[in-house]
């Protein structure tokens, strides 16, 4: 690798970071891609493995450009923590659903862990005035938020396929009635205690105000016809 000055050897040191991660989740993709059922989360799988493929070519090609190289190690120590990790993720949950969910999660992290990275790319690029490196760091980035977008809806589905896979319909129905009728029960006794004594104090309010209305206009008529005679 040539010698490189500050500004250069700082974006190409960003740039590696990003290179070393989509060389690593090529791999993991492909772990996850082979335990996912056919539909649509499989065919968004198998669309993002090729655009992590693209992303990683040209980011090498930056580098490239910018004087940068020696990557074998950096795509060596990525493949081999991606390996790490593809098993294992292979195997973990009880059901076919909650395996892919976790995998789903996982790829969520990383979508975001991706989008920060490009992120900071692009803008370190913008503010050293390398036009290139940040159209490239904001193109990628628009697609990894894209696919975080997906992993998002994905999630929320896996999890309502490991509730019907692994709760009893029994279960998930009683514990939904418990919740409804618990408010009902407090409302009817709070009412029933409150009617008597709205009623009693409307009643007895009434009768006497009319009382004293007759008792006081009789007097008065009498007087006036007296003064009148």
């Amino acid at each position: 690798m040539a010698d490189l000055n500050e500004r250069d050897a700082k974006l190409v040191q960003y740039l590696s970071e990003a290179y070393g991660k989509e060389r690593e989740l090529e791999t993991a993709l492909q772990a996850h891609i082979a335990i996912a059922g056919k539909g649509p989360y499989k065919k968004r799988l198998q669309q993002h493995l090729k655009e992590t493929k693209a992303h990683a070519k040209g980011v090498e090609r930056r580098i490239k450009k910018l004087g940068g190289g020696g990557q074998a190690l950096q795509t060596a120590v990525g493949k081999l923590t991606a390996a790490a990790k593809g098993p294992l993720h292979a195997v973990r949950g009880d059901s076919e659903a909650e395996k892919m969910l976790k995998n789903a999660k996982t790829e969520y992290f990383n979508e975001h862990e991706e989008i920060a990275t490009y992120l900071a790319i692009e803008t370190l690029a913008k503010k050293v005035n390398d036009s290139e490196t940040a159209k490239l760091a904001r193109a990628i980035r628009r697609e990894e938020e894209r696919m975080a977008s997906f992993l998002e809806g994905q999630i929320k589905q896996l999890t309502g396929a490991v509730v019907r896979e692994d709760i009893p319909a029994a279960q998930r129905r009683a514990a939904s009635s418990k919740r409804k009728s618990k408010p009902a029960g407090k409302r009817s006794s709070t009412a029933k205690k409150s009617r008597p004594k709205a009623s009693g104090r409307k009643t007895t309010g009434r009768k006497k105000p009319s009382a004293r209305k007759t008792t006081g206009k009789k007097p008065a008529r009498k007087k006036a016809a007296a003064k009148k005679r």
